[in-house]
């Protein structure tokens, strides 16, 4: 039995994937109160819903906070033939905050005593559990719906299952390390592109920025170490029945190196990682 529990904090995209997974034949509940969540499998498990792809629940802020800090035994109480992935969805508190002005929704958390801003930090401390029980983490701050329903598809719903899902990813530290990365390397050592004046508005995916980061040779001997790094250590994670792997390069901007090697990256692991994507943040 597939069970997937969506969770993160609110304005992140909850409702964007739990529709998603909808729409894939799942069948779907948004607001369970995680104590019924034994429940639930067990109805499921009675066969009335073979028809559906599998189960997915929405468990965030709105439950009661002894059932959030009491998940991890919740999860555990499940039966052994419950295969269970979290998904947890989060974005950065100034988006977040952006998404509810924009909206004008009240924050489940936020009060007539509490602002907007500390309800967000609030709700991050709540959900602690979930977040250090979650399979995959997703940075929404610079997705679209449609690039966030993608992006559910392409890393939760794949189908290549016997192999572990890597992501590669460049970001600019100017606009903060994404939530989702598991493993960072900062490239803001290597020689700036953008000093160059014909290549300031290149990006690290044109044969000019190419050229000019493989003449510089610290750009050599960086790439050569990460990928010593990751062929060392990318099967043990896979070993240990990891599931989803986000490795991130980030420079100043997210424009030029940062591009550059995280695309490098996915052109040299495309053969070893079946599963392997790569996402650009700052050019999306």
């Amino acid at each position: 039995m597939q069970l997937i529990i969506i969770s993160g904090r609110s304005g992140s995209g909850k409702s964007t994937a739990l529709h998603q997974l909808e729409d894939e034949g799942y069948y779907c509940i948004d607001n369970l109160p995680a104590a019924l969540l034994p429940a639930l499998i067990g109805e499921v498990g009675r066969g009335d819903f073979d028809h559906f792809q599998g189960t997915a629940v929405c468990i965030d802020a709105r439950n009661a906070w002894q059932d959030l800090e009491n998940f991890s035994a919740i999860l555990a109480s499940l039966p052994g033939t419950v295969e269970t992935r979290i998904l947890f969805l989060d974005a950065q508190d100034s988006t977040l905050i952006k998404r509810f002005s924009e909206t004008r929704r009240r924050h489940p958390v936020s009060s007539d005593s509490m602002p907007l801003a500390e309800a967000i930090d609030k709700e991050r401390h709540l959900l602690e559990n979930i977040y250090n029980s979650a399979s995959l983490v997703l940075d929404t701050s610079q997705m679209t719906i449609y690039e966030l329903r993608d992006t559910i598809r392409q890393r939760l719903l794949s189908d290549a299952t016997s192999t572990m899902s890597v992501l590669v990813q460049s970001f600019g530290f100017k606009r903060g390390v994404p939530a989702d990365a598991d493993l960072v390397f900062d490239v803001r050592m290597l020689p700036n592109p953008h000093w160059v004046k014909e290549l300031r508005m290149k990006t690290g995916l044109d044969p000019e920025v190419q050229t000019f980061l493989e003449s510089q040779p610290l750009t050599a001997e960086f790439y050569r170490d990460v990928c010593h790094y990751l062929d060392t250590w990318l099967p043990h994670y896979r070993d240990s029945n990891r599931s989803y792997m986000t490795v991130s390069l980030g420079c100043t901007g997210g424009q030029h190196r940062s591009v550059y090697l995280a695309d490098r990256l996915y052109r040299h692991y495309s053969a070893l990682y079946p599963a392997l994507q790569v996402r650009h943040r700052e050019l999306q």
